[in-house]
């Protein structure tokens, strides 16, 4: 915990009801305080950080001007939240944000009744705003909701979606645009030229709005005014398309200058109707490392906060996302096919090094995974080789475009999914849970879960060759440093590999869980499979394995319900075989954050208790195989 001492103001706010008995002119002393108490809480326990250093100003102002949490305040892609934390009584433990029983890195409505939406995926805030002012509304109710929507959320169709709809229906309710020209990486895409000029418009916007004041409505000069008002908004800010969708605009206004925010929010608070705000704020605002190098401190682990990011050594072993990182370059030069896509995860991607090589065949379509998947089946339809670079959560957000768009058509897009499996800190919002469930019920989808480092490369050769739609799911870190072959070799596809012959027990292995399996295999004397194949099954394998054991075990660090492991048992009812199986995967549950480790753990997959599960659901064959290997 931090010492108080230094913050005297900060001290005094354990809710926004404290915050609301501060006079305006103490507000900045709050702000200048909260940030340094942000910097020092995340520089000793690690978390997003730029983007909450950007947002401070707009914290307290909001926390200030609304009735929280009577006034509903919904944020947008949360890790901006850290400020709202610790303003909405949770200062004193914001230190053990994204540790295994401490706060939630992003806001989580069982967590705190200020948290009025869960949100980690970007682009929901306006939806759900819309949601609660359509519903207060019915109910008679006049509290007041805003979203906060920045960090590229702006960018996703979601978000226009939510405000087509909202101009429509017409709520009281108010959107904060928190324009930072950023994402993780820089925002891309014409909205941000857009924003641009708008940047660039605010003297046209402060001398519009003192003529407004000066010019009665009603007179001749005031209607004159208003026409050309439209036309000169057309020309020169983004007005016109936010209110042509139904939203008064206001904007832009300096994000950092209190009193500015204070009197943007009393006066659009007191405004009916749909209203926008646009706010420019700076990320990393006020720690000077951060602000030059934004994508940098996006995110840190612990460091000096006086010396900045410690620079980091050279990783011992290759995380997959650096394998795939490498292999698209390679792949590229050897095949001028190859289109890289992703949706704004340029680094956690590791897209980084194709970006600068192939700058030609790069494209990040910003926060916007259901036209990143549909963009990959257009460029197929005319015999580009397109990749689309996701993690696993985020792929859940282009469902429909992976079954409708590919897969029915049987094209050639190949899937690298990052983050698969258990992600850890970043908890259930961000959790891989559930990829190989819902892509193995597609038709035409190959699927390929490696267990090593080597043969996720090979995996991917393999995917990107087969003239058809296919799926290379890989974790989150480093693996267990196999040597790696520079060569794109390929597998044959749905063909297992059998690790180890032993018997009683089998053991099917799918991705990372083989490292724990082997352990527990050469204790029974049990045969290990690398199933490496998730569709199609390598179904010869298994049938023989089944004639020749007492038991099944499947392992995967995906959902159990319909997962690589009910793959398997369908593949024995449907040829009549009945089979003691026990599947070990993650439960029915979404999974806290904490490390991976824990997280393994509190799933059940740690290497004590896949030996203790399988003791207990097979007390003969194991005990035989023990004393037998004893």
């Amino acid at each position: 915990m931090n010492d108080l001492s230094r913050y005297p103001h900060l001290a005094t706010i354990e809710t926004p009801a404290d915050l609301r008995r501060v006079a305006d002119d103490e507000l900045p002393a709050v702000a200048d305080e909260l940030r340094q108490y942000l910097i020092e809480s995340v520089a000793s326990s690690g978390g997003h950080f730029g983007a909450g250093l950007g947002v401070v100003e707009l914290t307290v102002a909001l926390h200030r001007v609304f009735d929280t949490p009577r006034d509903r305040l919904v944020w947008d892609v949360g890790h901006q939240c850290y400020p709202h934390k610790i303003l909405t009584g949770r200062r004193d433990r914001i230190t053990t944000i994204k540790k295994k029983d401490g706060l939630a890195p992003f806001p989580r409505r069982a967590e705190s009744e200020y948290d009025t939406f869960g949100v980690g995926h970007s682009s929901t805030s306006i939806s759900a705003a819309l949601g609660m002012a359509i519903a207060a509304q019915r109910q008679g109710d006049h509290r007041k909701v805003v979203a906060v929507i920045g960090d590229g959320a702006m960018t996703a169709g979601m978000a226009f979606e939510a405000l087509n709809h909202g101009g429509d229906v017409e709520p009281d309710m108010l959107v904060v645009f928190n324009d930072n020209g950023m994402s993780i990486s820089e925002n891309v895409g014409a909205l941000t030229k857009m924003m641009a000029r708008a940047m660039a418009s605010q003297r046209l916007n402060e001398w519009r709005e003192r003529a407004k004041r000066a010019i009665p409505k009603q007179s001749f000069f005031g209607r004159l005014f208003k026409n050309w008002e439209e036309h000169a908004k057309g020309m020169f800010v983004p007005s016109t398309l936010f209110e042509e969708l139904g939203f008064h605009y206001t904007g832009p206004i300096d994000g950092h200058n209190m009193p500015q925010l204070l009197q943007a929010l009393r006066t659009v608070k007191q405004l009916p109707g749909p209203q926008l705000l646009h706010v420019v704020t700076t990320k990393g605002k006020g720690y000077a490392p951060a602000e030059q190098a934004q994508i940098k401190y996006h995110a840190v682990g612990p460091f000096d906060p006086q010396a900045g990011l410690a620079k980091k050594a050279a990783a011992a072993k290759p995380t997959y996302t650096d394998i795939f990182g490498d292999w698209l370059c390679d792949m590229a030069a050897a095949d001028s096919r190859l289109l890289a896509i992703t949706p704004a995860m340029r680094e956690g991607s590791g897209l980084v090094r194709f970006s600068k090589e192939y700058p030609q065949r790069y494209f990040d379509v910003a926060i916007a995974e259901q036209h990143a998947v549909t963009l990959a089946a257009g460029m197929a339809c005319e015999g580009a080789k397109p990749v689309v670079a996701i993690y696993s959560t985020f792929l859940q957000r282009a469902y429909d475009q992976a079954i409708h768009d590919v897969a029915l058509q049987n094209l050639d897009v190949t899937f690298a999914i990052d983050r698969a499996g258990v992600v850890g800190p970043d908890g259930a919002t961000h959790a891989g849970s559930f990829d190989l469930t819902f892509l193995r019920c597609l038709p035409h989808m190959v699927i390929m879960a490696p267990a090593d480092e080597n043969e996720c490369r090979a995996m991917l050769t393999t995917a990107y060759q087969h003239p058809g739609p296919a799926a290379v799911r890989y974790p989150r870190g480093v693996g267990s440093g196999v040597a790696i072959h520079h060569e794109l070799e390929t597998l044959p596809i749905g063909k297992a590999q059998r690790r180890r012959r032993g018997h009683g027990l089998a053991l099917l292995s799918f991705g990372a869980m083989l490292e724990p399996a082997a352990v527990i295999a050469a204790e029974l004397d049990a045969t290990l499979v690398n199933m490496r194949f998730v569709k199609p099954l390598d179904e010869a394998m298994i049938l023989e394995l089944a004639q020749t054991h007492d038991a099944f075990v499947t392992l995967e660090d995906n959902a159990v319900a319909g997962g690589a492991g009910s793959a398997v048992a369908e593949c024995l009812a449907a040829n009549g075989i009945t089979l003691p199986i026990l599947h070990l995967g993650l439960p029915d549950v979404y999974l806290e954050h904490g490390s991976r480790e824990e997280v393994l753990s509190m799933a059940g997959l740690d290497l004590p208790q896949i030996r203790e599960a399988i003791r207990l659901r097979f007390p003969r064959l194991t005990a035989t195989h023990v004393a037998h290997a004893g």
